[in-house]
């Protein structure tokens, strides 16, 4: 049971190694852009390829759903994104175990868009946990979890496909345990939990009178979706890619101070971000330097006085 790009690698996985997949699981089809034309999911996509067949109803727990699952009597069902609560009926069908795969380091940032807020929150290790699906959000025993670093610079989207990888690894790792009977599953500390809630637009403006290095974590946490916006002469501008450093100095929170090769440099309470890479709107994202060429900005305008 899976749906966007994230899930694919796993069911990928799972099939070369040869387990036999009795059925996908993916969300309806939605109708994308303005020519509303019809989007199918990254796994369904991926299971049209493998010839593997395919289940798309709208509510996964209704009684219909319940009963083609049961008929299959699956030894696992492997939910990764799916995008739908299961309840206790469904996780009972499997013979062995309904196995989640989540992209943190539980009980940390248990709930929607863990691999952005581990990002926001400047943490320097996350992971995928394999964890038994129970009544509860993210809640579950955990199998095992492979860990991996962080490092000041990466976004949400580079670590996205890294931990999308790495779940497909743990996946299957998983099913070799349980197979040969060497699972041993941990209780979460529930004491310890946090939670990922999900993203909204409404998180992309910048607030200049936070610390440089929290606002540097925002960004990069925020890209690629929601992205980070600034108002510059009343112009919406995306911005990408970005550095940070801590220094005294007597500027306004977003005054722009420098704007040269090297970026784009705007005060905040602490310090100083400078920015590397900008997006106008109905443009392509470029380097600063790149746009710089052919346009100038305006040294000590400060970010939102329009």
């Amino acid at each position: 049971m899976g749906t966007p790009d994230f899930a694919v690698p796993a069911l990928l996985s799972l099939h070369e190694k040869g387990h036999e997949i009795v059925l996908v699981v993916t969300q309806r089809d939605k109708n994308k852009g303005r020519g509303k034309l019809i989007s199918e999911p990254s796994v369904k996509i991926a299971a049209k390829k493998l010839k593997l067949e395919i289940f798309q109803p709208d509510c996964i727990n209704d009684s219909e759903s319940l009963e083609v699952i049961q008929l299959l009597e699956p030894d696992y069902i492997v939910v990764v994104a799916y995008g739908q609560i299961l309840k206790q009926e469904l996780i009972r069908i499997p013979k062995k175990y309904c196995l989640n795969i989540h992209a943190s380091l539980l009980p940390k940032y248990r709930g929607a868009a863990p691999i952005n807020w581990s990002i926001i929150n400047g943490e320097k290790e996350t992971g995928i946990s394999i964890m038994k699906i129970e009544r509860g959000l993210d809640s579950g025993p955990i199998l095992f979890q492979d860990r991996m670093n962080i490092n000041e610079s990466m976004t949400a989207g580079e670590l996205h496909d890294k931990l999308m990888s790495l779940g497909a690894q743990s996946i299957v790792k998983a099913i070799e345990l349980i197979n040969d009977n060497k699972e041993k599953f941990e209780d979460q500390n529930h004491d310890l939990a946090s939670y990922a809630p999900m993203l909204n637009k409404k998180m992309s403006q910048i607030n200049w009178e936070k610390g440089a290095k929290e606002i540097h974590n925002r960004i990069r946490g925020l890209d690629p979706w929601p992205g980070s916006l600034i108002l510059y002469k009343n112009i919406l501008v995306k911005i990408f890619k970005t550095s940070y450093e801590h220094a005294s100095h007597d500027f306004y929170p977003g005054t722009i101070v420098k704007a040269d090769e090297h970026g784009i440099l705007i005060s905040c309470i602490d310090g100083f971000i400078r920015i590397l890479e900008i997006q106008l709107p109905g443009k392509k994202r470029m380097t600063v330097k790149n746009f710089l060429l052919g346009n100038e900005i305006e040294i000590g305008y400060r970010i939102g006085d329009d």
